[in-house]
């Protein structure tokens, strides 16, 4: 009978183990969803990221090339959302205020989850009203489930029934790109301003 006790453990275990090796990976649908907590949670996953071509909060079309030699700092959220983007963007606007002059090497980013009603005009009051270097992006229906893909973020409408005041569920992890467009870390949403700046200086 212990035998048969320590086999099902065993198995519960390298299951468990399976399951947590899933998450990181971020091959778990959902993965976040504007509740995770904690420290920076992946390093050097070559799998997020790639081209993108969108339109920033100028009108303006832009692509992943305008931002090389710079770091992007990017952050999937919509500007309706209630609690957990406006607090991000905070933590963003001091993140920028902790590296002084070596924020001009960091390009802030928040891309709409939600381009249907986050136009161009919208997304510039919103950013705005955090810091004068975060660029917003929207676009297409299309572009932006290509970035999503690319960058591995979940969203889903909540009731849809009201097409004008509906949240979206959503990944809430921050991105931290480097200058030729590789990963280098990801911050899970609560990551402090001063973590984030420290892991910033450390590319410079």
């Amino acid at each position: 009978m212990n035998k048969i006790f320590a086999f099902f453990i065993a198995i519960f275990l390298l299951a468990s183990a399976a399951v947590i090796g899933l998450w990181m990976s971020g091959n778990l649908p959902g993965i976040g969803q504007g509740k995770s907590e904690g420290s920076s949670v992946l390093a050097g996953v070559p799998q997020i990221g790639g081209p993108f071509s969108l339109i920033n909060h100028k009108g303006e079309t832009v692509t992943d090339a305008d931002f090389k030699g710079k770091l992007l700092l990017m952050f999937f959220g919509f500007t309706n959302c209630p609690d957990v983007c406006p607090t991000e963007m905070q933590t963003i606007s001091l993140v920028l205020q902790e590296l002084g002059d070596d924020a001009e090497e960091v390009v802030p980013v928040f891309v709409t989850v939600d381009p249907e009603r986050d136009t161009p005009e919208i997304m510039a009051e919103f950013v705005a009203a955090f810091h004068p270097a975060i660029v917003g992006l929207t676009g297409s229906e299309d572009a932006i489930s290509d970035i999503k893909k690319k960058y591995r973020v979940y969203s889903q409408k909540q009731n849809e029934d009201d097409p004008d005041f509906y949240l979206v569920d959503h990944t809430s992890f921050t991105y931290l790109m480097g200058r030729d467009g590789d990963l280098i870390t990801v911050f899970s949403y609560g990551v402090p301003a001063e973590e984030m700046a420290s892991k910033i200086r450390e590319q410079l």
